[in-house]
């Protein structure tokens, strides 16, 4: 695998005559890849049917020519405002009915089949024309699927959609009744033509009709992305990528990247800190110019699993961003250690967003590695140290992990449609289960739920899985691996039902759920070996030897052999305990960290990474904040 580095440009917002000079000087920078192309549908067709390629070729050819791989995006995250005079009831509506309208962008709902059209038409216009380009070395489907709360319409063309996708799913009105139990409250049906959309109802609706349209709305971004990577792949023979969101889960990204060659994320360490992250105003505090230490490490391991080992940060933030509640500068030196940690992690590419700042629009305020007069900006030079050092290090690929964890969009949207307490949220359980691991120095790989744990993972960690039938279960007891399932392990039927026999119902382990409580954010349960159990907490009924209990007795943690099951969310020093025992139980390997460093093996290496705000004392050395370093193994 070879790193590089790229950048976004949008040769359309600038004077043919900059495009040049702007391409020299990033060559000279060390960038080898650009993306272009992902906004511009209004210069590509400033009419309907008046096509505009020809500053799109010169922009090509010129990129091309000096020494740049061009990665070339379809642009149907930003229909021009022609398209709303051909299809009007394009626009996706939100929970309340409210229209979203033209202005900004993902202007559309994915149901509409009319725009659907158009998004193969322009994309087979692009595929025709560049398909066979040297200069465009990949490609990128849209932009940012998910972005803005965009998944989710509820539009006629969703309804209407809704409705044939239930008519395939189930068959009959009376199968529909049966799976969603709607003989309560007597919501039962009679024609598929009769179920409308699960909002907008007095109170709750059917957690089994709000999951149905939930997976119908991740199916409808499936079904979108694969019509354009079909169309792309009948004229290219370069690889395909997406470019998803941190902490976007509305749909399945695992099923989206099942079509692609490449999985791509956009990854934003400050904004997310306040916008996506939380953990508190202390934690702001503390990482307010450093990002949180483990929220970027999650989503790469997450999509080195989207993109089956291939994997690109498309967009990473070079200073301050416009769009987070405060959008304070970087650390100097955390461009570097952000994109560093990306290639630990297996990235292939990472790519700054964006080339020069933008002196006009919605980003105006977003930071560039040029400022608006062209003069660098601060994480040009860090770019610049990243390219030079690139060349000291071996090239490789990101080794398996000693510990798997299992990731599950599906229990997501489970979990947000029944929380059973504030505060249960399968995201936030996932990444810190990750983040507990990571405190450790352990290295993660993230499985999807229906995949097999691979030969050297010794530890597979399932938190709050939403459902495991008799397939996935048997992938996890019959690995060889020690594992840790819950909690709210395997809880739910497909159909939203509790099960009977009742959960957790795994194989060699005699432990059952007998009722779940959930209590207040500030009243945790003490455990008797210390630390507490947060927000959840089940009652077991179970033969098998109890390792963690509550202050007052109550069973938290049962095991026995390589099977355990954790009826409660720990906090962290709980979590620490827990892990540590499952990890010498395993074989695997683990060390404390200094608060906020984090450490990744990758291609013989250990890479060690100062998330702090102060110096860190580690393995006999000082790392300084924002400070990154790699030993060889061995």
């Amino acid at each position: 695998m070879n790193r590089a580095l790229g950048v976004c440009y949008y040769p359309e917002h600038w004077p043919e005559e900059m495009w040049a000079e702007d391409a020299r000087r990033m060559v000279g920078a060390g960038l080898s890849w650009v993306r272009i192309g992902e906004f511009a549908w209004s210069r590509l067709e400033p009419e309907p049917g008046a096509l505009d390629f020809g500053w799109m070729d010169r922009a090509i050819d010129l990129l091309g020519a000096a020494g740049l791989k061009v990665v070339l995006g379809t642009p149907t995250a930003t229909p021009p405002r022609w398209m709303l005079d051909r299809h009007p009831d394009m626009l996706a509506r939100d929970a309340e009915g409210r229209v979203r309208g033209f202005g900004s962008r993902r202007h559309y709902c994915f149901a509409h089949q009319g725009y659907r059209a158009e998004s193969r038409r322009i994309t087979a216009l692009l595929a025709e024309r560049y398909g066979a380009n040297p200069h465009v070395a990949a490609w990128q489907t849209d932009n940012e699927y998910g972005c803005h709360d965009t998944t989710v319409s509820y539009s006629d063309a969703a309804r209407d959609a809704f409705r044939d996708w239930l008519a395939q799913r189930y068959q009959s009105p009376d199968a529909l009744n049966r799976a969603w139990g709607n003989v309560f409250w007597s919501m039962e049906y009679g024609a598929f033509d009769a179920v409308d959309l699960p909002n907008l109802t007095v109170t709750e609706a059917n957690p089994a009709h709000r999951l149905a349209f939930r997976r119908f709305a991740s199916d409808m971004v499936r079904d979108f992305n694969a019509e354009q990577v079909r169309i792309i792949r009948a004229h290219s023979d370069a690889p395909i990528a997406h470019n998803y969101m941190g902490r976007v889960t509305e749909f399945d990204h695992f099923a989206v990247g099942a079509d692609l060659d490449i999985a791509s994320w956009d990854s934003y360490p400050l904004g997310f800190l306040e916008d996506r992250v939380g953990d508190g105003p202390a934690h702001q505090r503390r990482h307010a110019r450093t990002g949180d230490p483990d929220f970027q490490a999650f989503h790469h391991d997450l999509y080195r699993a989207v993109g089956r080992g291939r994997w690109w940060v498309m967009e990473q933030q070079p200073g301050p961003v416009n769009w987070a509640p405060v959008n304070p500068a970087p650390l100097p030196g955390m461009v570097r250690l952000w994109t560093w940690e990306a290639f630990a992690h297996g990235a292939e590419t990472v790519c700054y967003f964006r080339w020069r700042q933008a002196p006009f629009a919605q980003e105006q305020m977003h930071a560039g590695l040029l400022r608006p007069d062209s003069a660098d900006a601060p994480a040009m030079a860090e770019a610049r140290r990243v390219a030079d050092e690139m060349t000291a290090l071996p090239e490789g690929g990101a080794e398996t992990a000693p510990v798997a964890l299992v990731f599950d969009y599906e229990s997501c949207w489970a979990w947000e449609i029944q929380p059973q307490g504030a505060g249960f949220d399968h995201f936030r359980l996932v990444f810190e289960t990750y983040r507990a691991c990571r405190a450790l120095g352990l290295d993660i790989d993230i499985l999807p739920p229906d995949a097999a744990p691979g030969d050297g993972h010794r530890l597979v960690l399932v938190p709050g899985l939403f459902r495991a039938d008799a397939a996935r279960m048997a992938r996890w007891v019959e690995s060889g691996a020690v594992c840790l399932f819950g909690p709210r392990f395997a809880s739910k039927t497909d159909d939203f039902a509790i099960p009977v026999p009742l959960p957790p119902a795994i194989p060699g382990l005699d432990v059952t759920v007998a009722h779940v409580e959930t209590f207040r954010a500030d009243s945790p349960r003490p455990l008797a070996g210390g630390g507490a159990v947060r927000h959840w907490l089940e009652a077991l009924e179970t033969t098998a030897p109890v390792i963690e209990a509550t202050e007052e007795g109550a069973p938290v943690l049962v095991g026995a052999g390589r099977l355990q099951y954790l009826a409660g969310w720990p906090d962290e020093a709980a979590f620490a305990r827990i892990l540590t025992a499952l990890c010498e139980k395993a074989g695997v390997e683990t060390r404390v960290l200094p608060e906020g460093v984090r450490t990744r093996t990758h291609a013989g290496h250990r890479f060690t990474f100062n998330h702090g705000p102060e110096p860190r004392e580690v393995d006999g050395g000082t790392l300084p904040p924002a400070g990154v370093c790699w030993t060889p193994l061995g």
